[in-house]
């Protein structure tokens, strides 16, 4: 028998980006379509406690895996810390303190790299997390969700509330979003290029001097991650998912480029931040405890990224 057998799940921002991939695999893995319950922002206000309420009296899960965030990239961040900080502990704490009154069995929380000191040790070990202070341009965002790993930690001690937190690399691949004020550096960059290349525009400008490095974990590996983790996690030390290898931003732009097949100048602005010096993260741990490790080559996730931008792109409209 799965796991899922008979057990009722939430999934909070399951309708978004890493949330239908999350649903999808826990449809592979056994759970039935009509126990994943997805509360929606238009139905259920996740940072107020009557929204929270009403979601899990509707809901009635075993299972609370806890996607619902509010992100974007450094632009995104810099421009809205205030609403970014208030918006993600609003929503854990609540979801977190109700789901234990209401006896939920398991409660999953999806934290974030941000959390990560500006200069951790390459690669990131999950000992490393209080070490330091946050990269400044993602810091509201990155300590607003790791105060829910301080939760979490504290309701297993005092409650024996069985909560996990896992620690996904940054996302890409099919869903991801692809709007110029609030992507990520892979949707951005892939939009620039595809467009760049279909206008015939003769250069492209990219934040920053390509020097920081980043790691990229494909959505349906971080997904499978999140269901594993779900399933086997029980623990109250954090775990990453990731892949454990690192690339520049400017190795990755030139990469998008032969990808999208762009041929034309790519002008860095180094007038532009570039956020964290480096992120790689150690991904031992989740070998050892969740028996997981990433699938889906880079390449290979760029191109289904690309190809999936280039189909849907007629729909995608950007103000």
């Amino acid at each position: 028998m799965s796991f899922w057998t008979g057990k009722r799940v939430m999934v909070t921002g399951g309708a978004g980006f890493l949330g239908r991939h999350v649903v999808a695999q826990l449809k592979a893995a056994g759970a039935e379509e009509d126990a994943i319950f997805v509360p929606r922002s238009a139905d259920y206000d996740l940072r107020t406690e009557d929204g929270v309420r009403r979601a899990l009296a509707d809901a009635r899960p075993d299972v609370i895996i806890h996607l619902a965030a509010v992100v974007g990239g450094i632009g995104a961040n810099r421009e809205n810390p205030g609403a970014f900080f208030y918006a993600n502990a609003m929503m854990g704490m609540q979801l977190m303190e109700q789901a234990r009154l209401a006896g939920v069995g398991k409660f999953v929380t999806i934290g974030t790299v941000c959390s990560y000191p500006k200069y951790t040790p390459v690669p990131f070990h999950e000992d490393e997390l209080w070490n330091g202070y946050p990269e400044e341009t993602n810091a509201p965002y990155g300590l607003a969700k790791k105060m829910l790993l301080v939760q979490s930690q504290a309701y297993r001690e005092q409650y024996g509330f069985n909560a996990v937190y896992l620690i996904p690399v940054n996302l890409y691949g099919p869903w991801d979003n692809f709007d110029p004020a609030s992507s990520h550096v892979i949707p951005a960059l892939i939009k620039k290029m595809v467009d760049a290349r279909d206008s015939g525009a003769p250069f492209i400008e990219a934040w920053g001097t390509g020097s920081a490095s980043r790691e990229f974990i494909y959505v349906d590996d971080a997904a499978r991650g999140i269901v594993l983790g779900a399933e086997k996690l029980d623990s109250p030390d954090p775990v990453n998912l990731g892949v454990g290898q690192e690339i520049t931003i400017r190795d990755l732009t030139e990469r998008i480029a032969r990808l999208t097949g762009y041929d034309g100048e790519i002008r860095w602005d180094p007038t532009k931040p570039d956020g964290q010096p480096r992120r790689a993260l150690d991904t031992s741990r989740a070998r050892e405890q969740l028996d997981f490790e990433a699938r889906t080559g880079f390449d290979e996730g760029l191109r289904n990224t690309i190809a999936w931008y280039e189909t849907h792109r007629p729909e995608l409209a950007f103000t």
